[in-house]
């Protein structure tokens, strides 16, 4: 049986994970990568079925290392010609030119047509792809890389049994995350068993926040944000400079950026909302790691709560 402390680390696992760009449009590029592999070629006939809150977050956001392409089809053409789903939500990390113009060369052909799931699941993804006589059908459940079900020409690949009203039943079990246990836990934790868990959400959340001050995405609100705490427009405070630490992250990330970033309860912007913040209070203030990741325990497991709002 496992002990409460093997559930936290499981739990953790769950919950932060490396994604590239918004996750919504990456978990569509992640089955449209898997459902080609086990099609075992490119497909021409490709229906895509979202649910409505998949279809609001990814309709307008850029894809990354697409060189500018935004939307549904560019995701899933993206994943098609240019994915590696072993990578999960890094499945589109290593894109060459070439590749991109492949995948421009698959949109011109038009074959993605996308579908609303009637259904309540708030994150849903179905694509039913074919070449010939070939088919596949892919599924997607609650979290963004959890494929419930896949047959291959009739055949079931795969059936995970799954509660379509409570994305919870996909994972670890999370009544052992009192507000008590949590508080305690970041209290005695051996640091040693979560610092590779929080030295990559520290190294990958500031190393995109930095980017995104430096550089020209979307409407630099935290470029904008730092540009008044410089000018005296705003107060030389850590709140500001926190805001556009966080801001700066997101900015980067909603505009395609192709750094990665380590998300939680299934979300990267409340990754980088829920830590670079405390990265730069702890900057300030000249705080070692050691106790920075002792706060980031606090706040971690308790957001799953949030997850899969579809930001």
């Amino acid at each position: 049986m496992e002990t409460k402390i093997e559930k936290v680390l499981k739990i953790l696992e769950e919950e932060i994970v490396a994604a590239e760009g918004c996750t919504e449009p990456i978990a569509l590029s992640y089955a449209a990568a898997k459902a080609k592999r086990i099609l075992g070629s490119v497909p021409n006939k490709v229906d895509v079925f979202l649910s409505g809150n998949i279809i609001k977050n990814v309709k307008s956001v850029t894809i990354p290392n697409s060189e500018g392409m935004i939307g549904i089809e560019p995701a899933i053409a993206m994943g098609m010609i240019a994915g590696d789903d072993k990578k999960e939500l890094m499945v589109i990390s290593d894109v060459t030119h070439e590749q991109v113009e492949e995948v421009r060369n698959f949109l011109n052909k038009k074959i993605i047509k996308t579908h609303v799931y009637p259904g309540d699941i708030k994150l849903y993804i179905r694509l039913e792809i074919s070449n010939g006589e070939d088919n596949v059908l892919l599924e997607i459940k609650h979290t963004h890389t959890n494929v419930t079900r896949i047959l291959k020409n009739g055949k079931v690949l795969l059936s995970q049994v799954c509660n379509d009203g409570d994305f919870n039943s996909s994972l670890t079990d999370r009544r052992v995350l009192t507000v008590k246990y949590i508080y305690d836990l970041a209290k005695t934790i051996d640091i040693d068993l979560i610092k590779p868990i929080f030295e990559k959400v520290i190294t990958c959340n500031s190393a995109i926040a930095e980017e995104g001050l430096k550089g020209k995405y979307g409407v630099n609100i935290g470029k904008m944000i730092l540009d008044n705490i410089e000018s005296g427009i705003y107060g030389n405070d850590i709140r500001n400079k926190a805001a556009s630490y966080a801001s700066a992250g997101s900015d980067a990330r909603m505009s395609g950026c192709g750094l990665p970033v380590m998300t939680t309860s299934g979300s990267g912007n409340q990754g980088m909302t829920a830590s670079l913040p405390i990265i730069k209070f702890a900057a300030e203030k000249k705080i070692v790691r050691r106790r920075i990741n002792k706060r980031f325990i606090c706040f971690t497991p308790y957001n799953y709560s949030c997850k899969n709002k579809c930001w």
